[in-house]
């Protein structure tokens, strides 16, 4: 909006910041400008909207998913739920003493065959799929107990014998596996899935969505389960103020 359009709406509001007699609250003045401003952008000729981006910053605000989950739910899932997994180990595991020297060493890494992400929520993940692979197998990576086997030899011995990963506990197609993947020079220990959930629970237009990740690895050698599972809860509104009304009277 010209400038010049803005001054003339100012000196004709009673309510402008300009009148000695009577000044609006500041909240109300950044209301009526924005509003002013937005009718003046939508009126103007030949004015479009442009898509623009910027480059976030360690400390900037991230966004938010308004419609399904994003990082926000995401990073933290994994986040929390490997490390507790790895807790578990940590607890249960028991220094060995070295054949030389006698000196106490932590036991050797175990090898992991990690087959995947499985999607079982209501929402399209897209390519947070591959995203969440790649975050729980670097945090098993960087993890003194554990050696992760790498993806390529995995998906490659997975598609050598056309078995989809939940198949893997047929004993027949498990011992396949484990013949494929030593043949290939990776034999592993354990076996772990991942797998995402999610539950809604609706409030007229409103929604509440809970997402859970659960790991699960399993010894190959005696059929131990490890598992654990972290759950978290988002809020969606079909508005803002249905946000806002939420807020002031919650029910």
């Amino acid at each position: 909006m010209p400038t010049d359009m803005l001054r003339r709406f100012g000196s004709l509001c009673p309510f402008s910041s300009s009148s000695p007699a009577r000044r609006t609250p500041r909240p109300l003045r950044v209301v009526v400008a924005l509003v002013i401003a937005s009718l003046g952008l939508a009126s103007g000729p030949g004015c479009r909207s442009h898509q623009s981006a910027k480059v976030l910053q360690p400390g900037d605000k991230e966004m938010i998913g308004s419609h399904k989950a994003g990082q926000e739910v995401y990073r933290p899932l994994v986040e929390q739920t490997v490390a507790s997994l790895l807790g578990q180990f940590e607890q249960s595991s028991h220094m060995q003493l070295a054949s030389a020297g006698g000196e106490p060493l932590p036991p050797p890494r175990a090898s992991v065959c990690f087959v995947g992400v499985e999607n079982k929520t209501s929402e399209e993940i897209g390519d947070f799929k591959e995203m969440l692979f790649e975050m729980i197998d670097s945090k098993l990576l960087e993890s003194p107990q554990f050696k992760p086997i790498s993806r390529r030899y995995v998906q490659a011995g997975l598609d050598e014998l056309r078995v989809p990963p939940q198949q893997l506990f047929v004993p027949a197609n498990m011992q396949s596996f484990v013949h494929v993947m030593q043949q290939s020079g990776h034999p592993f220990e354990y076996l772990m899935f991942a797998k995402l959930t999610s539950g809604t629970t609706q409030d007229n237009r409103n929604y509440q969505r809970d997402y859970q990740l659960t790991l699960e690895m399993v010894d190959i050698r005696t059929g131990e389960q490890h598992k654990q599972s972290t759950p978290i809860s988002k809020a969606y509104y079909h508005s803002w103020s249905s946000r806002v009304m939420s807020n002031i009277w919650p029910k």
